[in-house]
């Protein structure tokens, strides 16, 4: 599983750290005016609360401590400072609502991004990796970066443009004090660093917990039924407690390191600034006045001062947050196991149908061969059927037929050219797949069969379904092919999810016809409607067929039987039986003859 080698990892260096913020910060750059905009209004009421305190300064110094008390001055002072308050207050409300628009901008695309990459993932990356940690990508990782655009960026620059204006302002004033008060610096750098460097590997283990729980949920829910009728529910109760016990843990380390390194060292230094502060002001008061709005304007920046640092502090936990699911996204996004690349020649498109397998050998893992020089010929209009016990590779045979997986040895022909050379959308839109356990997405039966191709035709959905005799039943639901299916079809049977399979895939008109086990979840009386729907089907397309029921593929033109990734036998139906090999002892078990199969055996 591939969550479970990431754990082996458990820190991000800066120098990572940094990549992954540089390219989230790349997110943005589509939407440069909002961004210009959004920090214009950041940086006039940054200004705001650096002017506020100079303004009570000068009421003090200059009106209220020698009482010039006159109206005219103080109405002009009072009046522009409640127009910056109300200015701020205006300024901060579209500042908030356009950092959230250029947020949920980015995350959009991002969301889009990671989602049209795993649609080109290839099967592989399925095969090892839960369903419930790809939704985590999804979801749970882009809302934590989200929450970085949202307050972290506008935070910290807010905070950095309004702590030079409170050091300029401080300077200004008297820059002995300005320079006392720089020695904060390097002790507020210091915390800074520590908390990234432990918290970065908290965070990544949290992160990779709440996938796991994902996971886990994924796992039981699509598995309920068998959950419940082997009564692994306790079983199942303990292994997602483990993981949630393992989540909480990382969750309490995190609130560790933020209690300690967050507010209470950053109060502990802000209260040695103040003693910086007022001390200074008590030795210099021996030798000269101290004016009561200097100490004042000190003592508020100072206050103020540590309202950033806090805030940026506090929000050091969202980067965090941010930076760790942002690795974890981009790894998504620059994972190369990508389903097979074609060609891609637009000109080229399958006309006869016809496929030839030239010694085609294929591994999942690069050591052990699943087939081996699979070598065949299913002219057009023919029907070519591949039999054999479990694991003889079979569906192999039609994973690389379809694209899913990459083969290296051998050569597939489709019309006499490379599979390779033809567009995928000329694959898809000429070859019909339909699987042992079809798939039914949530919306309508003409939905199911349409499959939101608007070009077909209600009249077509239709026809389709008459032509697999689907409409049998599907007339008989309530909106009839309006009828709402609920996820995965669970309210129809395992013959009606299969008949509307069939009409979907009669309905796109392919020139190449795959059936995966088709006919094996469907009753007797199904199977002879859904046999006469073949039959027809079948005409003028060339058909490949997987098959554990001998009887369905009786009539194929040619049978293969595959033993261990090898075709042991070929031929017809009674060419087959009269070789008295394994599809003569396979047919004989099917057709319950065990004594001739003993009689064979021996």
């Amino acid at each position: 599983m591939e969550d479970s080698n990431m754990e082996k990892k458990t820190q991000l260096s800066s120098s990572e750290q940094r990549r992954v913020l540089y390219r989230l910060l790349s997110y943005a750059k589509p939407h440069k005016k909002e961004v210009t905009i959004a920090f214009l209004l950041l940086l006039l009421t940054t200004v705001g609360d650096i002017v506020l305190p100079i303004l009570v300064k000068i009421f003090i110094d200059d009106y209220l401590t020698p009482r010039k008390l006159d109206w005219a001055p103080l109405i002009i002072l009072g009046s522009i400072y409640m127009g910056i308050q109300v200015a701020k207050a205006i300024l901060l409300f579209f500042q908030l609502v356009a950092f959230q628009k250029i947020a949920l901008y980015i995350i959009q695309q991002l969301r889009i991004d990671v989602f049209s990459k795993v649609q080109a993932l290839g099967l592989k990356y399925f095969d090892k990796t839960p369903a419930g940690s790809i939704v985590s990508r999804v979801t749970n990782d882009t809302e934590a970066i989200k929450d970085m655009f949202v307050t972290v960026i506008s935070t910290f620059i807010q905070s950095g443009v309004f702590l030079a204006g409170i050091f300029i302002s401080m300077f200004i004033m008297d820059i002995k004090l300005g320079l006392l008060c720089v020695i904060i610096i390097p002790i507020l750098v210091l915390v800074i660093v520590l908390y990234r460097k432990y918290s970065s590997k908290y965070y990544l283990d949290m992160r990779e917990r709440l996938s796991q729980l994902n996971a886990k949920l994924s796992e039981s829910l699509q598995g309920m039924s068998i959950i419940q009728v082997f009564r692994q529910e306790k079983r199942l109760r303990a292994e997602f407690a483990d993981i949630n016990e393992k989540h909480y843990g990382a969750g309490m380390k995190n609130i560790k390191i933020d209690a300690l390194l967050l507010r209470p060292a950053i109060d502990l230094i802000y209260i040695f600034a103040l003693i910086i502060v007022l001390s200074y002001f008590g030795i210099t008061s021996f030798d000269t006045s101290v004016k009561i709005g200097v100490i004042y304007a000190f003592i508020n920046y100072i206050d103020r001062f540590f309202e950033p640092v806090n805030q940026m502090m506090m929000r050091l936990s969202l980067y965090q947050q941010a930076i760790v699911a942002g690795s974890r996204v981009f790894k998504l996004l620059d994972h190369e196991e990508l389903a097979p690349a074609q060609n891609e020649d637009q000109q080229l498109c399958i006309g006869e149908g016809k496929i030839e397998f030239n010694h085609v050998s294929f591994s999942y893992d690069g050591k052990r061969d699943v087939l081996k020089n699979i070598s065949f010929t299913a002219n057009p209009g023919e029907t070519v059927a591949l039999v054999g016990h479990t694991g003889s590779g079979k569906s192999s045979i039609i994973n690389l037929m379809m694209r899913f997986y990459e083969f290296e040895r051998g050569e597939i022909l489709i019309d006499g050219k490379s599979i390779r050379c033809f567009s995928k959308q000329e694959l898809r839109e000429k070859m019909g797949l339909v699987l042992q356990d079809p798939f039914l997405f949530y919306g309508t039966v003409k939905d199911n069969i349409r499959l939101h191709q608007k070009e077909m035709t209600d009249e077509q959905v239709e026809a389709a379904a008459q032509f697999v005799q689907a409409n049998t039943f599907i007339d008989k639901l309530e909106g009839g092919y309006n009828h709402k299916v609920v996820e995965r079809g669970s309210t129809f049977s395992s013959g009606q999810r299969q008949l509307i399979a069939f009409a979907r895939t009669i309905a796109a008109n392919p020139k190449i016809l795959v059936l995966d086990e088709a006919t094996a979840n469907i009753d007797t009386e199904t199977e002879e409607a859904i046999q006469t729907a073949l039959a027809k089907m079948r005409k003028g397309r060339t058909t490949i067929a997987i098959a554990h029921r001998l009887s369905t593929i009786q009539d194929a033109d040619l049978i293969l039987v595959l033993h261990q990734g090898e075709i042991v036998e070929r031929g017809t139906h009674q060419e087959l039986l009269s070789q008295r090999g394994l599809y003569h002892k396979m047919y004989l078990l099917q057709n319950g003859l065990s004594q001739q199969v003993e009689d064979v055996i021996l």
